[in-house]
């Protein structure tokens, strides 16, 4: 079991060749300049050491465990609503901007030409029409499930390989480039008088699994077709790659971690012989022109929620934007009727959305609460801790961080938040792989997905599929899908007791 403390992260930094070459020539993404950090003190972090330890005992929850956003937390709601709700410590102000943020993340838009102004711009080609379409109640995507059922919040990436693309010698950066004909992303739906670029059609294989106790599990393996593809072929050697919307919550409590800290979690070349070897995915910022640290999406292609809010306005909605000019949205060059349709750029805005609105729907982003654990003291979730621990799941699913002290941002200010994820790239093995890079992350990597609140899944979007694709039906499954770094964690469970299973699922939905 990886027992490391921050200290010995950073001796693990500091023996690690690869990750001290990353430090040293990435020293402004360890000063993570965009979000305003004031220095710790040596006092604060002896403590910050302190608190994030992993226990050495599992009878009884840990001391602030209750409270996995910090002073963020939020209560937990009896509804869908358990993951819309503003963090705990917004001033009356900032709940405020969170109000309108969340207008606008809800706001349905529409084709140009328009009356409303501030509201037109859709497309013209688009996966949804409004953020909320793909993050309903600010959870999970679903699977389309049969003929009648829509891929509103589920895509397909595309690109091919570009040997030629380079991103300012960054090592181990993959060149990709878009499909010429359809981009980086397949749309599903389009305006009036202008063609779709495909249908999403999805089957299924099934899996048996044996697992100790006599207990069978059914996986269901996918296979994905870009069916009814509207501007001719595919490029050779076009690369897909399934994407379902992730849940919303704590995501400024991501951002806000410290850049060190996270690079500090690196071991690429396995050093202490765990068998695990998180990378950190480094990625271009347009807002800052240089490189930095991969923070969110699924392989962690995004350093920043605006980029990542701008990234899927303009791909997702066909909306432009201050970091996405293009009023044609990711229309490409060869769509002719989609390039000259009308758009909404030239008015007051400038772009179809300017900065403030951009700067809102990032505000009610980042403000999104982390629900307050349940049942911490069960024990049950105590023995299923225990096993979560000892089987190697912390390796990375990294529980604490203390986020870093802000200037201008105390509602993400130096907090202890519980996730789960030391946000690196994980080979999951053959069986998850999407066979597309993105950046440094090669086409069996993704990142560590963040646990916080996925006990909630069902209540909050109806259903309990997870992964990047929707393919696990509930989190056994989602366990059983771990391969690469994670298949000797895998298979622990798999040799686990049916009792030990079932605590260990108990301790996951408690999250």
């Amino acid at each position: 079991m990886k027992t490391r403390s921050l200290f010995a992260f950073m001796i693990v930094l500091l023996a690690a060749p690869f990750v001290a070459a990353e430090v040293d020539r990435y020293a402004t993404i360890a000063g993570d300049p965009h979000l305003n950090v004031v220095p710790r003190t040596d006092a604060e972090q002896i403590r910050v050491v302190d608190i994030v330890a992993f226990p050495t005992q599992f009878t009884a929850s840990q001391r602030f465990e209750g409270r996995p956003a910090g002073a963020a937390t939020v209560r937990v709601t009896p509804d869908a609503n358990a993951f819309s709700q503003p963090s705990e410590n917004l001033s009356f102000d900032d709940e405020l901007n969170f109000r309108v943020g969340n207008g606008l993340f809800r706001k349905i838009w529409v084709s140009s030409p328009s009356s409303t102004l501030a509201s037109d711009g859709l497309g013209p080609l688009f996966n949804a029409r409004s953020c909320q379409r793909c993050h309903i109640k600010d959870g999970r995507g679903h699977v389309p499930e049969g003929p009648n059922d829509t891929a509103i919040s589920m895509f397909l990436r595309v690109s091919v390989p570009d040997v030629a693309a380079t991103l300012h010698a960054i090592d181990g950066y993959h060149g990709t480039a878009p499909d010429p004909n359809y981009g980086e992303q397949l749309q599903d739906f389009s305006l009036p008088g202008i063609a779709p670029e495909y249908s999403l059609h999805i089957t299924y294989e099934d899996i048996e699994v044996q697992m100790a106790g006599g207990e069978v599990a059914t996986l269901r393996a996918p296979t994905y077709t870009a069916a009814n593809l509207g501007y001719g072929p595919l490029a050779s050697g076009a690369m897909l790659s399934p994407r379902i919307a992730p849940q919303m919550i704590g995501l400024g409590l991501l951002e806000a971690i410290p850049a060190v800290d996270i690079l500090a979690l690196a071991d690429p070349n396995d050093l202490d012989n765990d068998g695990i070897s998180g990378r950190p995915n480094i990625v271009w910022s347009l807002e800052f022109d240089r490189p930095m640290l991969g923070r969110f999406g699924l392989k962690a292609g995004s350093p920043s929620i605006v980029e990542q809010s701008a990234s899927a306005f303009a791909g997702d909605i066909g909306i432009s934007n201050p970091l996405h000019p293009n009023g044609a949205g990711e229309c490409m060059p060869a769509q002719t009727d989609c390039v000259n349709a009308p758009h909404g750029d030239g008015d007051a805005r400038g772009f179809e959305i300017d900065q403030e609105i951009l700067d809102l729907v990032t505000f009610y982003s980042r403000n999104l609460g982390v629900p307050a654990r349940r049942n911490m003291d069960d024990p049950d979730v105590l023995r299923g801790k225990d096993l979560f621990y000892n089987a190697g799941c912390v390796a990375c699913h990294q529980p604490s961080f203390v986020t870093n002290r802000l200037a201008g941002q105390p509602a993400q200010s130096f907090q202890l938040i519980w996730p789960y994820t030391d946000m690196l790239l994980h080979d999951m093995g053959d069986g998850l792989a999407d066979n597309r890079p993105e950046a440094v992350a090669n086409g069996r990597e993704w990142r560590t997905p963040p646990l916080w609140g996925i006990g909630l899944t069902e209540q909050v979007s109806g259903h309990t599929q997870f992964l990047h694709d929707g393919r696990a039906r509930s989190l056994l499954e989602a366990v059983l899908w771990h391969g690469g770094e994670a298949q000797a964690t895998r298979d622990r469970v798999v040799e686990m007791s049916p009792d030990d299973r079932a605590a260990l699922l108990k301790f996951l939905e408690s999250l």
